[in-house]
């Protein structure tokens, strides 16, 4: 009996002592639909890694960016992995607040150079990798091509603005909640400012010239927020100053929408039957232009990263290449078809029949990705990089700021020209405390 109650004891001990080791990672992402979908597949994770637990903590994007900045930047090591994205990695990977993905690129079966170069550029600091992509975007038009038939209108395959507003006020009837277009109005560096900054690129704006004076005085701003105000009231829906992508999506799903100028990433939603009302109606175009030579597009990754305090970083290089591999890519196609994997990352995706045959706007996904230039994004000379951010870190504070003045004039709460002031005034002050200008 004592040898047998002995064993039992040890076993329990074994036993306890497995228990303990099992970790726990708490992942920090955005409610966006493939990050919904990346934690409802995480069974497979856990069933490949029955030694990691996950803890996830979905959030709202300006809500995500604030607290991971604040953890991030305090040391507060509430996450294991964060979901941060082109703007992040390189200014956080130059105060080395991240840790290099050094396992993830030496292993072989990740093949780390089937990345698309534009999105693994932008995630390489000092040629380290330290995010790993989980989607790439860049943006276009998705419009209604019923409606465009009805009304006797072709979109070229590469608009101007011009035809864009003018087509958006003709298929607008307000009287049956059908808006000519719809646009992100809700203010944010990455919400309305990732718009209206791309939007700007091709009016031939730019945030501050060759000596980083601010140049929202500057008359290519005036026109740039004077069309986009005008055409929203005009063609947008109402309440458009609280419109981020997901309210945007909810709705040209639900067929509110004759034009969204947004994420590529967003072509999958729209066309899937399961998910949108208008998914056999839509076809797609590239980003609208000015005849100045850039159009208003786009590029972005969302990423997975490891914060430099994480206590658990081989457990989160698991999960990071779980989530951001061919496999994974498999598996949502396993799952839920090739129409909703997570685009934008691998070259490997833009050679596959399957995906090609479900998904129309692959080829133009892939030239939005492949035409926006972070190093040249304006028309005229600049000293940063970045196509719809300044990659500096001031920006994220700016940015935001900004964005609420341009949501103020948008929701008519002050003129054109006063949120423009008010700007270049936030925007010089902020540039002073910085050592930009004196």
């Amino acid at each position: 009996m004592r040898l047998k109650s002995l064993m039992l004891g040890a076993c329990s001990l074994i036993a306890m002592a497995g228990f303990a080791q099992a970790e726990t990672l708490t992942i920090a992402t955005v409610n966006n639909g493939d990050m919904v979908r990346m934690q409802k597949l995480a069974d497979d994770f856990k069933a490949k890694n029955p030694d990691i637990d996950l803890q996830w903590v979905v959030l709202e994007e300006n809500v995500l960016r604030q607290r991971v900045t604040t953890d991030i930047a305090t040391k507060g090591g509430q996450y294991d992995i964060m979901t941060i994205g082109t703007y992040e990695v390189p200014i956080w990977a130059k105060q080395g607040w991240l840790l290099p993905l050094d396992k993830l690129t030496a292993d072989q079966s990740y093949d780390v150079d089937d990345l698309l170069p534009p999105i693994r550029s932008g995630l390489t600091y000092e040629d380290k990798l330290y995010a790993a992509p989980f989607y790439g975007e860049s943006s276009f038009v998705m419009y209604r091509k019923d409606l465009f038939e009805q009304a006797g209108l072709t979109m070229p395959d590469a608009p101007t603005w011009d035809f864009v507003g003018e087509a958006a006020r003709k298929l607008t009837d307000k009287s049956k909640e059908m808006y000519g277009i719809c646009l992100r109005g809700k203010a944010g560096w990455g919400e309305n400012m990732a718009l209206l900054t791309a939007m700007s690129n091709s009016f031939g704006a730019r945030w501050f010239d060759e000596s980083w004076k601010p140049q929202f005085d500057q008359p290519e701003w005036k026109e740039t927020l004077e069309y986009y105000v005008n055409l929203m009231k005009e063609a947008g829906p109402p309440g458009a100053s609280s419109n981020g992508f997901n309210e945007n999506l909810a709705l040209f799903q639900t067929g509110k929408c004759a034009m969204w100028i947004d994420a590529t990433v967003a072509a999958s939603f729209v066309s899937d039957p399961k998910e949108s009302q208008v998914a056999d109606k839509v076809a797609f175009a590239l980003a609208p232009d000015k005849g100045l030579g850039k159009r208003g597009n786009w590029l972005w990754a969302w990423t997975l990263a490891i914060p430099a305090g994480s206590q658990k970083t081989e457990a989160a290089e698991k999960f990071i290449n779980w989530a951001t591999s061919k496999d994974y890519l498999n598996l949502v196609a396993s799952k839920d078809g090739w129409l909703n994997v997570p685009p934008g990352t691998r070259t490997s995706l833009y050679e596959n029949q399957e995906y090609l045959k479900v998904a129309p706007f692959a080829k133009m996904t892939l030239d939005s990705i492949n035409s926006a230039d972070p190093t040249k994004p304006t028309v005229k000379p600049v000293p940063y990089v970045g196509v719809q951010f300044v990659a500096i870190p001031e920006f994220q504070g700016l940015g935001t700021a900004v964005g609420q003045q341009f949501s103020a004039a948008l929701a008519g709460q002050v003129s054109v020209d006063q949120a423009l002031q008010n700007a270049q005034q936030l925007s010089e002050r902020e540039m002073m405390k910085g050592g930009y200008i004196k």
